[in-house]
């Protein structure tokens, strides 16, 4: 099923034409964004455009189609296949992963019993992140990244600020490690993809390809998961995105005193930037990663600006 057909079983009938009749490349849309009583709006090609009542895009709000009450309700009611109640889990985490790998990021009023959260109603808001995977964009790194003598790789982060694409990168470099190649072995990996951003697993299945020696703990939090993969799955690599809290470095020393191999991600503009940060700090101080690698999207969404070793020396 391709991504337009895939759209429209998600969305309202009426969204459903309108889209249809827009004269777009549906592999540069990125996300759509319904809020009730705001404009329709749409991310493509890395640029924002509102949808016009004539299925146009356009940077003209006065023309933009209007989400109402009942479109929201009719697009969650296909997104969950009228059974808001099977997807009461996902609901609780902010997001649901529908079929093809997509993510229905939604908001709306949170009903919270004993501290925890128990559902979600009044959906209002929805945010489609549409599934792009890009094989092969890191295979000008994966060469920095591995110790060929020895059969593995070297405890790797990888720095980015948001929509730079660290994910799509991290996903490609897990897809080549696992599989291997004529220059290396193929490696165990366990993936904890507490967003389900990595693997964009579906009924338990992923949507991504990321390898045929990857494991995947699906919406589940990073530090316990990575404790459960090394009790587990015996995994030779570790991979999570967007690392952060003190609970998720201490794993982290965990899972390298117990011999895995990290490749993680964190918000970031720079080298600086980690280091002024109380938390990651401590990453660079006590040399924790051998390799840091830097994107931007300076000229291009995921460009590589540097490539740092474990003493923050250039070497790329």
């Amino acid at each position: 099923m391709d991504t337009k057909e895939e759209l429209f079983k998600i969305f309202s009938i009426k969204l459903r034409v309108l889209i249809s009749n827009i004269d777009i490349e549906y592999d540069k849309l990125q996300e759509f964004r319904l809020r009730i009583n705001s404009p329709l709006i749409v991310i493509y090609n890395n640029k924002e455009y509102f949808i016009t009542k004539t299925s146009s895009l356009s940077n003209d709000i006065y023309n933009a189609f209007i989400i109402s009450k009942n479109e929201i309700r009719e697009t969650m009611e296909y997104i969950s296949n009228y059974s808001l109640y099977a997807f009461e889990e996902e609901i609780k985490q902010g997001f649901i992963t529908i079929s093809g790998g997509h993510r229905i990021g939604i908001s709306g009023k949170v009903i919270v019993e004993n501290d925890f959260i128990k559902t979600m109603k009044h959906i209002s808001f929805i945010n489609i992140r549409l599934a792009h995977q890009i094989k092969g964009c890191a295979d000008n790194v994966i060469k920095y990244l591995l110790n060929k003598k020895e059969n593995r790789i070297y405890h790797t982060l990888i720095i980015s600020p948001p929509r730079c694409g660290k994910t799509t990168l991290l996903r490609d470099i897990i897809r080549q490690l696992s599989n291997g190649s004529s220059d290396w072995q193929g490696m165990t990996i366990g993936v904890v993809d507490e967003r389900s951003e990595i693997a964009s697993c579906y009924q338990g299945v992923p949507q991504n390809d990321v390898g045929i020696r990857t494991d995947i703990l699906d919406c589940c939090p990073k530090a316990k998961g990575m404790m459960m993969m090394i009790r587990s799955m015996s995994p030779q690599i570790i991979a999570v995105d967007e690392i952060g809290s003190k609970d998720e470095i201490e794993a982290i020393k965990y899972s390298i005193s117990c011999g895995c191999k990290l490749i993680v991600t964190v918000h970031g503009d720079s080298i600086e930037d980690i280091k002024s940060k109380p938390v990651l700090s401590h990453l660079l101080s006590e040399e924790i990663f051998e390799r840091y690698i830097l994107l931007s999207n300076r000229t291009k969404i995921g460009k590589i600006e540097n490539i740092y070793d474990s003493k923050c020396n250039t070497i790329f």
